[in-house]
């Protein structure tokens, strides 16, 4: 069951930034400047997380996945431009 995400990142290193900013847009929709929203499934939240703790450094850089439920993601309020991402980001075939 996929479940609507958000990860935010703070990374220091520009290369770094930039490498995650990568790997995310393979998997969602970029919001905000360091900010992506997703649908995943189970398998795709472990991947990526997997895929993060390669790229990061912890001692200097931040990265954060929120996991929403279908109750807490229809609750976010949005002010200004934009919308809530849940059309899928990826489709397999």
């Amino acid at each position: 069951m996929s479940m609507f995400t958000i990860i935010s990142y703070d990374i220091v290193d520009d290369k770094r930034r930039a490498n995650v900013m990568k790997l995310l847009k393979g998997y969602g929709v970029r919001v905000q400047y360091s900010v992506f929203e997703a649908m995943l499934d189970a398998r795709e939240f472990r991947e990526i997380n997997d895929r993060l703790r390669k790229l990061i450094d912890p001692t200097q850089d931040s990265v954060r996945c929120y996991r929403l439920d279908a109750i807490a993601a229809e609750r976010t309020t949005i002010h200004g431009i934009g919308r809530l991402t849940t059309d899928p980001t990826h489709y397999m075939v």
